[in-house]
């Protein structure tokens, strides 16, 4: 038995001339099926009826055109549709395109062979609206299935926002005349930047600040890991008496150590730092970190000097640790480079120069310095911007 090239409905109130076309239709290996009363027939014509093309009479006794046109114009017609007529008059090929025919043919129909190219035609047209609708289909619900994923995943990304927040220390942190402060501004949900201080025995304060590759969930990771470093670092000073956490260079080592063992590709910009507050100095040293922190007292503003590799890159690392005493009253301030991306200057000379003019008076407020930079007005930052403030007032 010969497959079906496709289904075709006859509408004709004629059923001679209807059996006829069906003959011609049917020696073409079409399936068809032929209706002779149109007011009490159903038949779907929308996007999911099997119909693949109608070959309707355009003289059906007792139907008016004009009047169906309107009824047809508010239906979802879907099936392409080829009129016949006995007329070959304008009048009648122009009520077949107002209907929205594929085709005309008059009767008797000559040529079989281009009525059957005609039904090709729309049959490869059905099939192709088909195509196109389980196309969209498939894609609304691949839409669907992704703004559900999305939307789980911003979720994930706030709960480890919250998680990632929580694990930032109290700001501000006040001991005695000394005062440290932070803000961190995420491009994302998560922050590749952090920033952590804690007191060490009663005369020290420890610090970092990081600057991890990359954005997000990885780079977040990264962050976790260095918290966790310093943490246990801490641990080991008060419960092992080993001093790791109280020597800068050593604890950059430590953090190249533990990225490259990470081995997911990251490295971080980091400056570690250690407050000694009896003395008033500063031990600190910079791995690849730019900007330079900035000390502001009564002198001004400058860049404390320092480099070396950032952590994370090559296992031979060198880093340098540098001593600074400091004035009764100043701020340090550090930035993650993120700054650099909002100041008002054209190149990174430019920039690092607006951001010491921005300080080059008295050493103010945390908030000051903030609002001075326009760090508060910052929505939605091109990159993390993570600072951290260590202001005395003597």
């Amino acid at each position: 038995m010969m497959a079906s090239n496709g289904n075709v409905l006859v509408i004709d109130d004629d059923p001679n001339r209807a059996q006829g076309l069906r003959e011609i239709v049917e020696s073409a290996g079409f399936r068809v099926e032929v209706v002779t009363d149109v007011t009490n027939s159903h038949f779907s014509l929308a996007g999911n009826s099997d119909l693949d093309v109608i070959l309707c009479e355009l003289d059906l006794h007792g139907v008016s055109w004009g009047e169906a046109r309107r009824t047809l114009r508010e239906m979802d017609i879907q099936v392409p549709a080829i009129m016949l007529s006995d007329r070959a008059e304008a009048s009648q090929i122009m009520t077949a395109l107002r209907l929205g025919a594929s085709d005309f043919f008059v009767r008797p129909v000559e040529d079989a062979d281009a009525l059957i190219k005609s039904i090709e035609r729309c049959v490869r047209q059905r099939q192709l609206r088909r195509e196109l609708d389980e196309s969209r289909r498939r894609l609304e619900s691949a839409n669907t299935e992704l703004r559900g994923a999305v939307k789980v995943l911003e979720q994930d990304q706030q709960a480890g926002r919250q998680v990632q927040l929580s694990m930032l220390p109290a700001t501000p942190l006040v001991l005695d005349h000394y005062s440290f402060s932070h803000t961190v501004i995420p491009s994302l949900f998560l922050s590749g930047d952090f920033t952590d201080y804690f007191t060490v025995g009663t005369r020290h304060v420890a610090f970092f600040m990081a600057d991890v590759s990359g954005h997000g969930s990885s780079s977040a990771f990264a962050t976790v890991l260095l918290k966790n470093l310093f943490a246990r670092k801490r641990s080991d000073f008060l419960r092992k008496n080993d001093d790791t956490v109280l020597s800068p260079v050593a604890m950059l080592h430590r953090a190249n150590l533990e990225l490259l063992r990470l081995d997911v590709g990251k490295f971080a910009t980091m400056v570690v730092g250690l407050l000694d507050m009896e003395r008033n100095t500063l031990r600190y040293s910079i791995a690849g970190h730019l900007p330079h922190p900035v000390l502001v007292s009564g002198d001004g503003a400058r860049y404390l000097p320092g480099g070396g590799s950032a952590v994370g890159l090559m296992e031979e690392a060198e880093y340098q640790e540098h001593e600074v005493a400091l004035p009764e009253r100043f701020t340090v301030a550090l930035f993650s480079d993120g700054i650099l991306e909002i100041l008002p200057r054209d190149d990174l000379i430019g920039k690092e120069a607006y951001l010491l003019e921005a300080f080059d008076r008295e050493a103010e407020s945390p908030e000051a310095m903030v609002s001075r930079l326009g760090l508060h007005e910052v929505d939605v930052a091109p990159d993390d911007i993570a600072a951290l403030f260590i202001t005395k007032r003597g």
